[in-house]
């Protein structure tokens, strides 16, 4: 194995970042890792795509960066389609893999950055589709101990862009491979966003295929949210925050324009990028750090940032948007 040291991870996190890693290896095997965690490092950072993460400092101990590839079909019928997805595997190249297959399901979480491994913890979702609905269990190994562990759905104990591995088991296991069920043919489109609607209504497309809707997600995304290699970002920096019915109500007197989602149990989502613009943040510039002008839930690195300037950012919004709404919006990122 290959141990990279005080390396500079500007290339290996969206945002652009120049913190540096003490220490990392790449990871391309479950034995490689078992190995691996037996040397004397502390402590243990895993890294995917470096997609949701904001690092305002270097990484001490040892950094492991998940490449475990490879996907395989361990069991098909006359309508669904079971496969393995390595971890390290990158998540929209996987989403297109499953296009060309004819396997549908995931086709609205196109374009979304990051690796297979890294979907389950944050439960990805776009468009009305979560990983959840399409996921079986998944394989991961104890940092502590090497011992490897299976996960099943109910284990995971899946929320809105949150997991058993944001909270109880944050950074104790290393996911090796994911297992989800698709369908391949019978396909249960999923297009009650009205954005995406409008985009094959614009193409003429009356039986939308899962390719169209795919295309259709990356076109949306492509024109609302700035390429990572242009300008560094990490996607939606804030979760759409959730609250309750009589809330919402007392809002609405005083915003009557709000947007709002209705949600099961007396709930309403909100959508972050609509509070964050109400208080004048899209498209506004602090230093080397601001919203986006295209959507003001992506902060973005104009080139020269620190990590600690876009936190320091962030809670500026934070802080604002409760002091008009009420509401206390939650970082979507994992801050390091």
């Amino acid at each position: 194995m290959v141990i990279k040291k005080n390396l500079s991870l500007q290339t290996y996190n969206t945002f652009g970042l120049p913190a540096k890693a003490a220490n990392l290896i790449k990871i391309n095997s479950e034995v490689q890792l078992k190995a691996t965690l037996k040397l004397p490092y502390q402590p243990i950072f895993i890294l995917g795509g470096g997609s949701n993460m904001l690092l305002t400092k270097d990484v001490a101990g040892l950094v492991l960066k998940n490449e475990i590839r490879g996907i395989s079909v361990i069991r098909k019928n006359k309508e669904t389609v079971a496969l393995k997805i390595g971890g390290g595997e990158n998540w929209h190249t996987f989403i297109l893999w499953c296009i060309k297959q004819g396997y549908g399901g995931v086709e609205n979480l196109s374009l979304i950055p990051g690796t297979v491994g890294a979907s389950p913890i944050q439960n990805i979702g776009a468009y009305g589709v979560e990983l959840k609905d399409v996921f079986l269990k998944l394989d991961a190994i104890e940092i502590a101990t090497g011992k490897k562990r299976t996960f099943t759905k109910e284990d995971c104990l899946f929320g809105y862009r949150d997991s058993v591995f944001k909270k109880t088991l944050k950074g104790q296991y290393f996911i090796t491979a994911v297992y989800l069920q698709l369908t391949h043919r019978a396909h249960q489109l999923n297009m009650d966003y009205g954005a995406i609607k409008k985009i094959l209504e614009e193409r003429k497309i009356k039986r939308p295929t899962i390719k169209a809707i795919s295309d259709a997600v990356i076109h949306i995304r492509a024109t609302k949210l700035p390429d990572p290699a242009d300008l560094g970002n990490s996607g939606s920096f804030f979760k759409n925050p959730e609250i309750s019915r009589q809330q919402f109500e007392q809002l609405q007197k005083r915003f009557p324009a709000i947007v709002f989602y209705d949600l099961p149990n007396n709930q309403v989502k909100v959508p972050a990028g609509w509070l964050i613009e109400q208080c004048g943040w899209k498209g506004k510039r602090v230093g080397n750090t601001g919203a986006h002008a295209k959507q003001a839930l992506v902060l973005v690195n104009y080139g020269a940032a620190t990590g600690q300037e876009i936190e320091a950012l962030a809670y500026q919004i934070v802080d604002s948007v409760y002091k008009r709404f009420g509401i206390r919006l939650t970082p979507e990122v994992n801050i390091i």
